[in-house]
């Protein structure tokens, strides 16, 4: 049993249509699918992604009227966005200072080159420079040029106080393997890299240990959950009762329509889940529209109007 790589990453802004905004116009990416949270639904759930909607790009958010976050431990740290080449991070430095947005000078961080920026509520990106591995997807009606665009997400960075038991969770039950360390760029800890399937950033968990740091409390700018790739739901099934086994607590199998999904906690709480590559955002609407329309799964297709109410327009 192996993880592919990263899926999916959710977060949270307390300011929906500012983000929709910075996320389509600013960094150029898909809004692939308007929805809601399914387990709220009077909260959005954005989903912005390539241009196919492909597994691995999708970096998603839920509205939520929250304070912004109090960054610490343990916590979903920083969001990996991968681009190719060197050309590729040199026009994104000269982007975001074009547009207004603070970003880090071009540095090496364990072994690539990498800039780091914040989003309007605080969120902590890294575009990574990929060297071009895997297909991509461009966007042809974004703002970015294709071959600046971003490939997908990873890696994703969390932070815990201690090592130890995530260590076993990875390794033992989720079969990642660990394959180096590197000192936290933010001069905080030591960072542990653990990679699934074929490896390579786009499937790389980097744990940096930080027991220095304050308790973490989630709000706006901040990551609510990671979500890792598993092929299809006899995949899902069998993850279940691998966790099952090894007496870890998880939701069990959750159908969220465009994947089903898994959902657990690692020993020092952040929340992970496990979720199918399919059947895809297309399953509800046609690929070139999707994001256009609000939609709704079938279970939810009979509160349409009350829903559609109690929501802000987004532009």
């Amino acid at each position: 049993m192996q993880l592919t790589g990263i899926h999916h990453l959710t977060a949270i802004t307390a300011d929906a249509p500012a983000n929709k905004r910075f996320y389509t116009e600013t960094l150029g990416l898909r809004l692939v699918k308007k929805t809601v949270n399914q387990d709220d639904t009077s909260a959005y759930h954005l989903f912005y992604a390539d241009g196919a909607a492909t597994p691995g790009t999708d970096l998603t958010f839920f509205d939520w009227p929250l304070e912004r976050e109090r960054r610490g431990t343990p916590s979903i740290s920083r969001t990996g966005l991968r681009v190719s080449g060197e050309d590729s991070l040199n026009y994104w430095i000269a982007r975001l200072e074009d547009l207004g947005v603070a970003a880090e000078p071009i540095r090496m961080i364990d072994g690539r080159a990498a800039i780091d920026f914040e989003d309007p509520e605080g969120q902590r990106f890294r575009i990574v420079n990929d060297g071009g591995a895997g297909r991509s997807h461009p966007w042809d009606r974004s703002p970015v040029p294709q071959e600046h665009q971003f490939r997908g997400l990873g890696p994703i960075t969390i932070s815990v106080p201690k090592l130890e038991m995530t260590d076993a969770l990875l390794t033992r039950v989720l079969n990642m393997k660990e394959d180096r360390q590197y000192v936290s760029p933010d001069g905080h800890g030591e960072v542990h890299v653990y990679s699934m399937g074929d490896g390579g950033p786009a499937a790389e968990l980097h744990v940096a240990v930080q027991p220095g740091l304050p308790m973490a409390r989630q709000g706006a700018g901040a990551v609510h959950h990671v979500a890792f790739r598993t092929p299809n739901v006899e995949a899902i099934r069998d993850w279940a009762a691998r966790l099952s086994e090894f007496r870890i607590p998880s939701s069990g199998e959750v159908e969220r329509y465009y994947f089903r999904s898994l959902y657990f906690r690692e020993p020092n709480g952040n929340l992970f889940e496990i979720a199918t590559d399919g059947p895809g955002f297309a399953v509800d609407e046609p690929l070139q529209s999707l994001g256009e329309r609000l939609a709704l799964p079938p279970f939810l297709e009979s509160r349409r109007a009350s829903i559609e109410a109690g929501l802000q327009p987004l532009d």
